[in-house]
């Protein structure tokens, strides 16, 4: 045995990196959508549109009742994040549809009219979702 083969590097494949990406999106995407419910968001989804787009590996569609509710919810994920090391590359919208891009995540927070408007979860009807974990109440 050669010197050079006693040690052969490890060697990651594109699959396994493709892989380990997808596990670290599924994690954000599940911080997000946790933080979107501490704000007491509503219709909270995780789309899971990995390898369909080449802009994001997983959308989160949640709905605030009203402009204020959503800007609350859109802050509360933000900063939920960005604790976590991961502040959005972007954040677009204001009121009724606020987008925050985290990357391989992106996030929705529509008012009830604009989520039906815009119907992002019919158009990925086709596509799998993660199961979002029911938060407990306080009483």
């Amino acid at each position: 045995m050669t010197e050079s083969n006693a040690h052969p590097e490890k060697s990651i494949s594109l699959e396994d990196e493709m892989s380990e990406r997808i596990l670290r999106g599924r994690k954000l995407a599940l911080l997000a959508a946790n933080a979107g419910m501490d704000k007491k968001a509503v219709a909270v989804e995780i789309i899971d549109v990995a390898g369909k787009v080449d802009y994001a590996d997983f959308l989160i569609v949640m709905t605030g009742t009203s402009d204020r509710h959503c800007a609350a919810i859109a802050d509360g994920v933000d900063q939920a994040l960005a604790a976590e090391g991961h502040p959005p590359l972007g954040t677009e919208g204001k009121h009724d549809w606020v987008l925050l891009d985290f990357f391989d995540v992106v996030v929705h927070v529509f008012s009830e009219s604009a989520r039906d408007m815009y119907d992002i979860s019919g158009l990925w009807m086709d596509a799998s979702r993660v199961p979002v974990p029911a938060r407990k109440t306080e009483n």
